[in-house]
C-alpha cells in the first residue's frame, strides 16, 4: 500500500481496502485538496479514529513534539488521526529529518495512528529533496492536479454527472468562461444547479438564468432545510455557503434558530456543541473539535435528524 501515488478519483477504491498509516496530500487547488482531506478524515472516523489532532508546521516548529505524538498512547485509548499541514513545503533540516525518520518507523497499514501530511504542489525541488523521497517511499501520495482553464469544461461535466445532471458541451464552456477559470466559483455554480434543478439534462437557457442570478445561498433557507429534515439538501447548502465565503457566525446563528423558538427542547449537548463552534470561530481551542465548518455540518445534521 505504501509507496504508491494516487489521483483523487482513485481514493475511494483505495480506502475500500483499508487505511494506510501515512498519506501525503500535495497540490495547490484548494477545493480539491480540501475534498481529498475530507475523504480521508471521513474514512478515518468511520474506521474508529475518533481523536483528531491538527497542526500547521514550518521550519521553526517544535518537531520533537511530532515524535512524541506518534509514540505516545492516547489519553483515552482512542485511535488518532494526525493532520500535519506544511504550507511552505519546507520543513527545514530538523523537520525533514524528523519526517523521514517517522515515515520509516510507521507500518504500511494503519494501526492506532493515521497521519495526513498536507503540502503544496510538488515542484522539482520538492520532489528531489532527500527527506521527501524517503517519506514518499513509505507514504501513499495523493497528487492533487491543478485544473487549468482548458480542462475546466470537462471537469464541470464530471461534477454535474456525479450529481445526476448534464448539460451540452457549449454550456459547459459557457460556465467555465463565466467563472473565468476559477474552480471554487465553478463548484459554487454546480452546487447551485443541484439545488435548483432535478436530475437529468438541463437546458442551456435554464443554466444561464441560474448562473447569472447573483442571489447568494441563503442561511435562512438552510434553517428551513434543517427543519424539513432534508439532510442531503442541508449538506449541499452548507457546501455552497462555504464556497461563497459566507460568514460562519451568521450561518451558526441561522442554524441555532431551529431551536430558538423552543430552547427548552434543545438537549444540553446540542447547545454545548453550538457553543464549541462559536469558540472555534473565535480562534479558541476546543478539545476534540478542530474544524468549525465540519462541526457546523455535524451540528446541522444532528438537528436535521431530530426534525
Amino acid at each position: 500500500m505504501a509507496g504508491q501515488t494516487l489521483r483523487p478519483e482513485q481514493l475511494p477504491q483505495h480506502l475500500a481496502r483499508g487505511l494506510a498509516a501515512l498519506y501525503v496530500v500535495a497540490g495547490d487547488e484548494a477545493l480539491l485538496v480540501l475534498e481529498t482531506c475530507d475523504s480521508l478524515r471521513h474514512a478515518a472516523r468511520e474506521a474508529g479514529y475518533t481523536e483528531r489532532i491538527s497542526q500547521v508546521l514550518d521550519a521553526r516548529s517544535d518537531w520533537s513534539a511530532l515524535s512524541s505524538q506518534t509514540g505516545s498512547i492516547s489519553l483515552f485509548g482512542d485511535r488518532r488521526l494526525l493532520e500535519w499541514r506544511l504550507p511552505s513545503g519546507k520543513p527545514g533540516k530538523a523537520g525533514g529529518d524528523t519526517l523521514a525518520r517517522l515515515a520509516g518507523q510507521l507500518p504500511a497499514q494503519a494501526d492506532d495512528t493515521v497521519i495526513v501530511l498536507q503540502m503544496p504542489r510538488l515542484d522539482r525541488t520538492l520532489r528531489n529533496a532527500a527527506w521527501f523521497q524517503t517519506v514518499s517511499r513509505h507514504a501513499v501520495l495523493i497528487d492533487v492536479p491543478t485544473i487549468d482553464r482548458a480542462a475546466l469544461p470537462e471537469w464541470i461535466g464530471r461534477r454535474l454527472a456525479a450529481q445526476g445532471q448534464e448539460v451540452d458541451a457549449a454550456t459547459r464552456q459557457w460556465i467555465a468562461d463565466r467563472v473565468e477559470g476559477n474552480l471554487l466559483a465553478a463548484h459554487q455554480e454546480i452546487l447551485k444547479l443541484a439545488l435548483t434543478f432535478p436530475s437529468g439534462r438541463i437546458a442551456a437557457n435554464d443554466v444561464q438564468q441560474a448562473v447569472m442570478n447573483v442571489a447568494r445561498y441563503n442561511p435562512f433557507q438552510l434553517r428551513d432545510a434543517i427543519q424539513s429534515g432534508n439532510a442531503v439538501r442541508v449538506v449541499r447548502m452548507i457546501e455552497g455557503l462555504r464556497a461563497e465565503g459566507e460568514a460562519l457566525p451568521l450561518i451558526l446563528w441561522a442554524v441555532s434558530q431551529t431551536w430558538a423558538r423552543s430552547p427548552e427542547q434543545a438537549p444540553p449537548a446540542v447547545i454545548r456543541h453550538a457553543h464549541d463552534i462559536d469558540r472555534l470561530i473565535k480562534g479558541l481551542h476546543v478539545p476534540g473539535r478542530l474544524d468549525a465548518w465540519q462541526e457546523l455540518t455535524n451540528l446541522a445534521l444532528r438537528l436535521t435528524r431530530r426534525a
